[in-house]
């Protein structure tokens, strides 16, 4: 059974992992867009953990919170524009 703490922490798993994707829609700026997919990636991955499912827990970490991230840095580096 599950205790009010437990409960509490998920919760507010859930909300931050909401608060930052909305965070990373709003950015103006890429990089900092980037950093806060990587920290909603991990958000998941914890909350993930937290629901007893470890295998996708790990996966989240290494695709959410690592390789999503740098895919999209390294697109943002390649596409900027140069000022004149």
């Amino acid at each position: 059974m599950m205790g009010v703490l437990e409960i509490i922490i998920e919760f507010v798993l859930m909300f931050a992992i909401i608060a930052g994707s909305i965070m990373a829609l709003v950015q103006k700026d890429l990089m900092k867009m980037v950093v806060i997919i990587g920290f909603q990636g991990l958000g998941l991955a914890l909350l993930y953990q937290r629901l007893l499912a470890a295998d996708v827990a790990i996966t989240q970490a290494i695709l959410g919170s690592a390789l999503i991230p740098g895919l999209i840095a390294i697109t943002v580096f390649k596409t900027r524009r140069s000022e004149e």
